[in-house]
């Protein structure tokens, strides 16, 4: 679950960054990316899947998976902006953590989202890596 205050909650704000964001998309995923203006900066996210890619049980996996993934990029993106995802794909397209993974890091490496370390050893996971961060500011799982 993303942490109450990354979320992007109301229903006006998600209609905004999916008419004005810039989308970038690689494979199941397209992902609106605007600018805002909260002080302190800070990043804030919500994920769609439509009826399409499936029953409830599909549409959540694909939720979740979406969520688990952006949690180990989270702490490496510029803060600053509010990112709506759009599962455009099923679970076949998507179906472990390790698709999501190379999917965000496609969209954020296009987007110019990840910010550059101080520290060498610290960087977003790869794919197929346990995400190891939390929501929390500079906390590890």
């Amino acid at each position: 679950m993303i942490a109450r205050a990354y979320r992007l909650r109301e229903e006006a704000d998600v209609r905004r960054v999916r008419a004005r964001g810039k989308a970038f998309a690689h494979g199941p995923l397209v992902a609106r990316v605007l600018a805002n203006s909260l002080e302190p900066a800070q990043n804030r996210y919500t994920v769609i899947a439509g009826k399409k890619r499936g029953d409830a049980v599909d549409r959540n996996r694909l939720k979740r998976l979406t969520r688990e993934a952006l949690r180990g990029f989270h702490p490496f993106l510029k803060p600053g902006h509010d990112i709506v995802f759009v599962v455009r794909g099923d679970v076949t397209e998507m179906p472990t953590l390790t698709e999501a993974q190379a999917a965000l890091a496609r969209i954020f490496s296009k987007a110019g989202l990840i910010q550059p370390g101080a520290d060498p050893g610290q960087r977003p996971p790869a794919p197929g890596e346990p995400v190891a961060t939390s929501w929390r500011e500079g906390k590890s799982r």
